[in-house]
């Protein structure tokens, strides 16, 4: 990473960020920059320490969890108080984000007078218009519905509508397509796309979806067990992966067209599971799971090595990995 120092080209910046619970470091000293308009995807396997890295950049730790290094938004530090007004966050699940007992424009017209002093007539008229810019049919009457009356994608889009009617200039969304099916998922995607790009905003994308990834980010940061261990510009990242983590993501995805009628063959896994906190090997984390270890990745843990101004890579043995890298974890007979 570049010094630790603020830039005025940097939107969001990030240096060193732990969070432990009772001891145990779930996310291990991250550090990344995000800059305006740009798209950031935080990926890696379950466990990785996406989702807490992205409720640390809203003050929103659980209870229990303890914190370090630095989180600035445009150099400020307290970002509890901005939250809602210059960071917003696109939950999950948007049927628990919302409230079963308040009219969704009632919940969006709250949202606005939380930041804004604006009668509630003002707010409820721009409550509507959020949501009829996310593409809510018939807003004025869905502004009257409880969460319940909506289908799920449009539950989506109104926590959408609810983090951006603000005009954040940062928009982090946790997984906002998990459980929809691939049409849904493309609608809210791009739902999403429009609004940032009407507002302004950066956007931290947490998923777990690397196509998703080379369709929408701009940049990509790779977790394992807590730790970065690739970033660097999306499709620079993604078409040559040079750590064998990625390259294992990236092998176990389906291809784009079509295999043969009758093929017997699988997709690659990346072999075992992911450590826990409380259970990390010493020396790389991944070093159990990969196919280059060796003897010192079992000893030492790899830090950051630039392999150039926008790539980043932790692994001892980065310059190894093959091209293409999926040679790292071929296919196997079924």
């Amino acid at each position: 990473m570049k010094p630790d120092v603020f830039k005025s080209d940097v939107l969001l910046s990030v240096r060193g960020l732990r969070i432990a619970f009772e001891g145990a470091e779930a996310v291990r000293g991250l550090s990344f920059d995000v800059r305006p308009r740009e798209v950031l995807a935080l990926v890696g396997e379950s466990g990785a320490g996406k989702s807490l890295t992205a409720r640390a950049l809203l003050g929103m730790l659980p209870r229990g969890a303890t914190a370090s290094g630095t989180v600035r938004l445009k150099g400020d530090t307290d970002l509890t108080s901005q939250r809602g007004r210059r960071i917003a966050l696109v939950p999950q699940d948007a049927l628990s984000a919302l409230s079963p007992v308040h009219p969704v424009g009632d919940q969006l017209a709250a949202a606005v007078r939380s930041v804004a002093r604006v009668s509630r007539k003002e707010a409820r008229a721009r409550a509507v218009a959020a949501l009829d810019r996310v593409g809510i049919p018939d807003a004025v009457r869905k502004a009257r519905a409880y969460p319940h009356e909506y289908s799920g994608g449009m539950r989506q889009r109104a926590v959408i509508a609810m983090a951006t009617v603000n005009e954040p200039d940062l928009v982090v969304a946790d997984e906002p397509t998990t459980a929809l099916d691939a049409e849904l998922q493309e609608q809210v995607l791009r739902v999403l796309g429009e609004r940032r790009e009407a507002v302004g905003a950066a956007l931290v994308l947490v998923t777990h979806d690397l196509s998703v990834v080379r369709e929408h980010a701009d940049r990509v940061l790779v977790m394992y067990a807590g730790r970065q261990v690739e970033q660097g510009p999306a499709a620079r990242v993604l078409d040559r992966p040079r750590a064998p983590y990625t390259a294992g993501l990236l092998a176990s995805l389906p291809p784009e067209e079509s295999r043969p009628h009758g093929s017997r063959r699988r997709l690659p896994t990346i072999p075992g599971t992911p450590p826990t906190p409380a259970t990390l090997p010493p020396g790389c984390a991944f070093a159990p799971r990969c196919p280059l270890a060796e003897d010192r990745c079992l000893r030492e843990e790899p830090q950051p090595w630039q392999v150039d101004d926008e790539h980043e890579v932790s692994c001892h043995r980065w310059d190894e990995v093959p091209y293409p890298a999926a040679e790292l974890f071929p296919e196997q007979p079924a």
